[in-house]
């Protein structure tokens, strides 16, 4: 026989490539049920049904997260009950909202189950905080400071006045504004920076516009300190003034967890869709 042959008909390279489909198969399966720890069991349209597919689940695994909490994957995520109802009898047909979709998370409105804790700076900082919480940050003294200017939504009415700005912490940008409503001044309602524009000129009806993104940390000084609005508003196109003041508040007053952000982001971008009947209908 041949160098190598265990008989006339298996020799040692036969034997190391089965051992290498045996692994390769092993690590599949496995590589694939890790990938099941998030998002499984599937819910289906069908009441109390959950899908695991194969391969089966893994065995749960328990996670330490930075604060000192546990999370253990996969878990069975509670089934949210949406005011909705089917367009037609079968799997996968689009769903037509029974109340306020913004409010009930219903299409481009919903959002994730996210952390209800606020997310932390490695120093034990709260990330995202608004200015007056974050003393050493503050606007560019190249950039408009929209505190005190008016929130002007799609409909053309003042839905408040801004009061403040909330930045990440570790990004040094600004990530949210925060308004005081006018119809109830006492209400404050957090919105997106990322869906205004910031106009620095006279009149805010004018389509000119300036970005605002700066912000810089340091010692606080004299810019630090906020400037006059007079000549600065927000427009805001995606929600009208009666949906700015009815958006999701937040818990704490200056702090926002994940799962806040998910939401409020998800409200008022929704708006582009569920704002007007004009923008949810075809235009023919």
């Amino acid at each position: 026989m041949q160098t190598g042959a265990i008989t006339p008909y298996i020799d040692v390279a036969q034997l190391v490539l089965y051992a290498f489909w045996i692994f390769f198969f092993g690590l599949v399966f496995y590589l694939q049920r890790e990938s099941k720890r998030e998002g499984y069991p599937l819910v289906t349209g069908h009441k109390g049904e959950r899908l695991e597919g194969f391969p089966f689940l893994p065995t749960p695994k328990t996670f330490i997260l930075p604060d000192g909490t546990t999370k253990s994957v996969p878990w069975n995520e509670p089934i949210e009950v949406i005011n909705a109802r089917s367009s037609a009898p079968w799997d996968g047909a689009p769903i037509i909202p029974l109340g306020n979709p913004m409010l009930d998370g219903i299409g481009p409105a919903s959002y994730t189950q996210r952390s209800t804790h606020p997310e932390m700076m490695p120093e034990g900082e709260v990330r995202i905080a608004p200015l007056r919480v974050a003393t050493d940050h503050w606007v560019a003294a190249e950039d408009p400071d929209p505190r005190g200017a008016p929130v002007i939504c799609c409909d053309g009415v003042i839905g408040g006045t801004v009061v403040d700005i909330w930045i990440d912490r570790a990004d040094q940008m600004p990530l949210w504004l925060e308004a005081s409503v006018a119809s109830d001044p006492a209400r404050r309602v957090m919105f997106p920076i990322a869906l205004c524009r910031v106009i620095a000129n006279s009149n805010p009806f004018d389509n000119a516009w300036v970005s605002f993104g700066s912000i810089v940390s340091g010692s606080r000084g004299t810019a630090g300190l906020p400037r006059s609005a007079s000549g600065v508003s927000v427009k805001l196109a995606s929600v009208t003034a009666a949906q700015f003041a009815i958006a999701p508040p937040i818990a704490m007053p200056d702090i926002i967890t994940p799962r806040e952000e998910d939401r409020l982001m998800a409200y008022f971008a929704s708006g582009h869709l569920y704002a007007t009947p004009q923008r949810s209908e075809p235009l023919l």
